[in-house]
């Protein structure tokens, strides 16, 4: 059974293979990508990454950009192991919102 994700020789038509500039978020997440899954105690493995993007479903797949899907993929993995906790995840996304409303300091 082929999977959403497996786009293997369906046609897709041309690749565009040049260089493109990546957003800061997008190299904090290959940086934590990279973080966590190296060193002496690695979180996860990348198979284990490849697993988790592998099971998002179409709709999310489809859905979200390379690096996003990765982000997601991280939590997940991070949640699963009880390395953070959906409360603890709550509430630290609810301060980063609030920091990007809040009007900078003088």
């Amino acid at each position: 059974m082929q999977r959403h994700h497996d786009m293997g020789g369906l046609p897709a038509g041309p690749i565009d293979l040049s260089a493109h500039a990546h957003a800061p978020w997008e190299k904090r997440v290959s940086v934590l990508m990279n973080l966590l899954s190296r060193g002496a105690r690695p979180y996860f493995t990348v198979d284990e990454m490849r697993r988790a993007i592998e099971d998002l479903g179409p709709d999310e797949y489809d859905r979200l950009g390379y690096y996003e899907r990765w982000i997601t993929a991280i939590t997940r993995i991070l949640l699963e192991r009880g390395v953070i906790n959906v409360d603890v995840l709550g509430r630290k996304l609810a301060e980063v919102t609030e920091r990007r409303r809040a009007p900078p300091a003088r």
